[in-house]
């Protein structure tokens, strides 16, 4: 069975957040994820079905402060679908979506302790940012998304991808 792309909507929030700390292994995400993202930028979100289960989602959203740029904010695929291939073709519809608005890079962030989502993040072409930390020898910004919130930053260029 292949995976349905759609836009992430207002109704897919409620299984989301009752997912996102299991999807997780455990740990508290649920509060780094509102429900703006399923309100306010729906256009730019995705979210991914098999069989009419929601199996993924991403939620991102096109720079108001940065002309040709593009944020992914937050990616999660159901562990049961880990290396499916689910995550690139969501990544790929936000690409896809940034293009034809006509940005020229994509950021994204994730936490250092999160060696699968660096290692993933490198295969879909993105490049370590510096920090002003390292991490078993990635860069970290310390203090990126607050207090305790370090931070792997990516930037991924859309010319010629």
């Amino acid at each position: 069975m292949t995976f349905q792309i759609r836009q992430l909507s207002t109704a897919d929030y409620p299984f989301v957040i009752s997912v996102i700390d299991q999807w997780w292994g455990g740990r508290q995400m649920a509060d780094k994820l509102p429900r703006l993202f399923f309100e306010h930028f729906t256009d730019t979100s995705f979210a991914a079905e098999r069989d009419g289960k929601l199996t993924g989602f991403l939620a991102g959203f096109i720079s108001q402060s940065r002309p040709g740029e593009a944020y992914i904010h937050f990616v999660g695929v159901d562990p049961a679908e880990r290396g499916s291939g689910l995550g690139r073709l969501l990544y790929e519809a936000f690409f896809q979506i940034a293009r034809a608005r006509r940005c020229v890079l994509v950021r994204a962030v994730t936490s250092p302790v999160n060696r699968g989502s660096v290692a993933f993040h490198q295969r879909m072409g993105f490049q370590l940012e510096p920090g002003d930390e390292e991490v078993d020898g990635i860069p970290v910004s310390s203090g990126y998304d607050g207090y305790g919130g370090d931070r792997v930053r990516f930037i991924r260029s859309l010319r010629g991808a």
